[in-house]
């Protein structure tokens, strides 16, 4: 019996049989074989950045972290292909050394690269859709131990499997290596702003349609907004100072507010008077610089999270209602309410799928109870339509999520044919794609 598996946030464990470590796509196939003939299931883990139980297993459980760094660069068709237990992080500096980027990620760039796809990670963009958007081919291990190259261009099964696995849940194999889209290095420009809640809800079309990157955090018990837009500059680059930006960055965002967040954990009455204080702490600034030193940032305070995905259009009403909802309850809520968007895009279980998006993301301090906020938010974002963050808190079934998935019974018919004996199963798939 292996050692206990645990997620970041702490709310997830599992205790798999075993664990191996494979340096490459061949033994893994081998180990996915080898657990297929003890009956034993196989779920691969990255660094445990979802919420979810979606990589918990009592079976084989996969740690990647040798299948890691990039295999080649193709400049002329503007690609890089990297194996996919490669941090975001070691990917995105490694880029930068080749005059490279990707074009849009999400704000944290601890996951691998395989964990963030396959959960639908994403940043904010209007025009650039998430990190599985920008995949241009994988090359994935199956439930036979089979490895299996796929892309666009490849004959029906593998354009149909190409489509899917792009955002895979972990359900339609292991993958082994992801091939994305990249540009030239180019330069961001952040303009971060303080803005009242009833401007930036009004104004919330116009700002979206203004800016490459738009986004705003919201704190409760406040009509405080912190607002940030990212579009490309000529430069130069004007990076954020050191101290400057180790006092936003690292004292406000990470230190105080780890105080303040605990200080509201201990003592839940002081929440709103802390909120009023920590939401005019962050002032205006406006900085330029490579993309992922603009796009994330250390998120060094442990939380729990549930985001939704809505029609953009429905994005302020929702809002609207969470904020009237936290008014006449007795919560308190000591963390910002973080809004996103995304255009649409072609991926079946995409939460961008055919349709415009914005996100909407609650956040509680780790060891606060979350369930009577979450559910209340929930409620809210289902009668608008919502779809759940698959690496996120829901409590969402295969039964919801057909009905706002257009195309969930060909991601559920696709599984059926790779993995019929359901090798890749969890309990938490079970739950969301059915049995």
């Amino acid at each position: 019996m292996s050692s206990p598996w645990r997620n970041w946030a702490g709310n997830v464990t599992s205790r798999p049989v075993r664990e191996v470590s494979p340096a490459s796509a061949e033994e893994l196939a081998e180990a996915v074989t080898k657990a297929a003939g003890d009956g034993l299931r196989v779920k691969s883990v990255g660094t445990g950045h979802s919420f979810t139980a979606i990589a918990a297993t009592d079976g084989l459980l996969i740690r990647p972290h040798l299948l890691a760094g990039i295999r080649r660069i193709d400049r002329e068709a503007m690609t890089v292909t990297v194996e996919s237990g490669t941090p975001l992080e070691r990917l995105n500096a490694a880029l930068a050394r080749e005059g490279l980027s990707l074009t849009n990620m999400g704000d944290i760039m601890a996951q691998t690269v395989a964990g963030a796809t396959s959960t639908g990670t994403h940043g904010t963009g209007r025009d650039s859709a998430s990190l599985a958007a920008q995949i241009r081919e994988l090359e994935l291990v199956t439930a036979d131990g089979r490895v299996l190259t796929c892309s666009e261009q490849g004959n029906d099964e593998e354009r149909a499997l190409f489509a899917a696995a792009r955002i895979g849940l972990g359900a339609l194999g292991v993958i082994t290596a992801l091939t994305f889209a990249v540009e030239p290095l180019f330069l961001l420009n952040a303009r971060e702003e303080p803005m009242t809640f009833d401007r930036v809800t009004s104004e919330f079309d116009a700002l979206h349609a203004e800016n490459e990157h738009f986004e705003f955090y919201w704190f409760p018990h406040t009509d405080n907004c912190n607002t940030k837009r990212n579009n490309r500059s000529a430069g130069p680059a004007a990076p954020t100072g050191r101290f400057s930006g180790w006092i936003e960055d690292e004292f406000l965002s990470n230190g105080v507010f780890q105080l303040a967040c605990s200080l509201g954990r201990a003592v839940p009455p002081v929440i709103p008077s802390v909120a009023k204080i920590s939401s005019r702490a962050l002032s205006a600034r406006t900085y330029t610089d490579i993309p992922y030193k603009v796009f994330t940032s250390p998120r060094r305070v442990r939380f729990m999270e549930m985001e939704y995905a809505l029609p953009r259009e429905a994005a302020v009403s929702a809002l609207r209602e969470v904020k009237a909802m936290i008014e006449r309850s007795p919560l308190k809520v000591s963390f910002p309410v973080e809004v996103r968007t995304a255009p649409a895009d072609d991926i079946p279980l995409s939460t961008a799928s055919g349709r415009e998006t914005a996100y909407v993301a609650v956040h509680l301090y780790k060891g606060t109870p979350h369930r009577a906020y979450f559910t209340a938010v929930e409620r809210i974002m289902t009668a608008h339509g919502g779809r759940p963050h698959w690496g996120k808190v829901h409590t969402r079934d295969a039964g919801h999520l057909a009905e706002v998935y257009p195309r969930f019974a060909e991601f559920t018919a696709l599984r059926d044919r790779l993995d019929p004996d359901r090798l890749f199963a969890n309990d938490y798939l079970r739950r969301v794609l059915g049995d």
